[in-house]
């Protein structure tokens, strides 16, 4: 296709809608000498009479008619593909494909997600979980969210999360069985829940501060995970101490089903930060979801945290 057929074959079909040369020019905002000059090379380049037309009136041949008829649905698909594009511009639409950390996924996400959702009910929400960074470009994702040192720096970083205070919890059953740690030395006679984020690598080490001063604890217990919330779940069930952010741990604090321990020497882990590519055409889907994440909770009132591991 010669690169100019394509606009002059959509002002064919305002002149073949129009029958009239003044108006499809209004239509086009060109003018009525440029329009019937773009006509007339239509017709040369393809060497076919598309209208008949005289000073007083336009009208199709039989070639123009039968072009007409199938140029039709193209040009109403078309309008309707750039119609639908404008409409993600203007609002929330469509799919939304998120890279998150296995901390940012129940911290930052989840209990944001099903209000998000109802308020936007037009777009689909994809989120996968990992532990390793992404280039979310490759991965044709829309924005990623992890710590600090996920963020490329070609990235723009907007911060969700001050640093996310450390909780040691374990639920009342368990400690029916084994008195309550008090210093972090006990932790080594308790079923500490180990963290391994990957398959060939070392359980993460705990860590601890105070006056100061940080200590390591490589610890032992019957249960190894990859994730934070299943932690937790492995702490309510009573199979150990967990080691988690507060967030996370804070409504099993309120129902009971966990406490908490060692409070006093609990460090703060790194902030978070939700990454994209480009400040321009942020799509709209991805701009209510960063501000519905940054809002201050006033903004949307005070709820209960639903503890999504309780049944009746």
């Amino acid at each position: 296709m010669n690169r100019s057929d394509l606009a002059d074959l959509n002002a064919f079909v305002v002149v073949a809608n129009q029958l009239s040369f003044r108006a499809a020019s209004t239509q086009l905002g060109v003018t009525a000498s440029a329009l019937s000059h773009s006509m007339r090379q239509l017709e040369e380049r393809h060497g076919v009479r598309l209208l008949h037309r005289t000073t007083r009136s336009v009208s199709l041949t039989d070639a123009g008619l039968r072009l007409l008829e199938q140029l039709r649905p193209a040009i109403d698909q078309i309008s309707g593909a750039l119609e639908t594009l404008n409409q993600q511009r203007l609002r929330p639409f469509g799919r939304l494909r998120i890279h998150a950390s296995p901390l940012a996924a129940p911290a930052i996400i989840a209990p944001m997600w099903g209000r998000f959702l109802s308020t936007y009910p037009e777009v689909h929400l994809e989120l996968l979980v990992d532990m390793i960074p992404t280039d979310v470009v490759a991965g044709r994702f829309d924005a990623g969210i992890g710590p600090k040192h996920w963020v490329a720096t070609d990235m723009i970083a907007v911060r969700l999360s001050g640093p996310m205070k450390v909780a040691v919890v374990g639920a009342p059953k368990y400690f029916e069985r084994r008195r309550p740690p008090r210093t972090v030395d006990d932790l080594a006679s308790h079923s500490c829940i180990q963290y391994r984020f990957t398959t060939d690598g070392a359980a993460v080490p705990w860590t601890f501060e105070r006056n100061g001063r940080t200590k390591r604890m490589s610890l032992a217990g019957r249960v190894t995970v990859n994730v934070p919330d299943l932690a937790v779940r492995a702490a309510v069930d009573g199979l150990g101490i967990a080691y988690t952010v507060e967030s996370l741990a804070a409504p099993f604090l309120r129902t009971g089903q966990l406490v908490r321990v060692l409070e006093g020497v609990s460090p703060s882990l790194e902030t978070l930060f939700l990454f994209y590519p480009g400040h321009r055409q942020v799509p709209a889907a991805l701009r209510a979801f960063i501000d519905m994440i940054r809002a201050p909770k006033s903004a949307h009132g005070t709820r209960s945290l639903k503890n999504p591991f309780f049944t009746d």
